[in-house]
C-alpha cells in the first residue's frame, strides 16, 4: 500500500503507476582472490627479461660500430649501455628478493604489537611497572 506522499510524487513526475520487477536470480559468490601481486611480479619480470635480451642486441650492435668508428662518444654510449644493462639485471634480482619478502610476511604476521592490554587495578599495574618500591616499601 502506497502512501499519499508516494502517490503524489508519482503523480507529479509522471511515474508509472505499477513499476516491472524483475525476477530474482540467485548469484554465486566466489571468493575474492589477491592475484595482483603475482599478475604484477610476472609483468615486471617480463619486461625486465625484454629489456635485458633487447639490451644485448642493442650491445653487440654499439659495440661493433663503436670499434669501426674508433670514436669516444661511441664508447661512452657503450659503457653507458653497460651500466644500464646490469642495473637492470640488479633490478631482477632485486624483484626476485621483494616477492619473497611479501610472501613471508603474509605468512608471520606482525612483528611488534603495539597495543596492550591489561585487566587490573591501577596498584596491580603500579606493582608490575617498579616492583623495586614494593621492595623498599616492605
Amino acid at each position: 500500500m502506497k502512501t499519499n506522499l508516494e502517490n503524489n510524487l508519482e503523480q507529479i513526475l509522471n511515474l508509472p503507476v505499477e513499476a516491472e520487477i524483475a525476477d530474482v536470480k540467485e548469484v554465486e559468490i566466489l571468493e575474492k582472490r589477491d592475484d595482483t601481486k603475482d599478475q604484477d611480479f610476472e609483468i615486471a619480470r617480463e619486461n625486465l627479461h625484454d629489456i635485458i635480451s633487447q639490451g644485448k642486441r642493442a650491445l653487440d650492435e654499439l659495440c661493433d660500430i663503436a670499434n669501426a668508428s674508433q670514436h669516444p662518444r661511441a664508447y661512452e654510449v657503450v659503457s653507458t649501455l653497460i651500466k644500464t644493462l646490469s642495473d637492470a639485471n640488479s633490478n631482477l634480482m632485486n624483484i626476485q628478493k621483494q616477492k619473497k619478502e611479501l610472501d613471508q610476511e603474509e605468512k608471520k604476521g606482525p612483528n611488534k604489537v603495539t597495543n596492550n592490554l591489561f585487566v587490573g587495578s591501577t596498584a596491580e599495574l603500579q606493582k608490575i611497572i617498579n616492583p623495586r618500591k614494593e621492595i623498599d616499601n616492605g
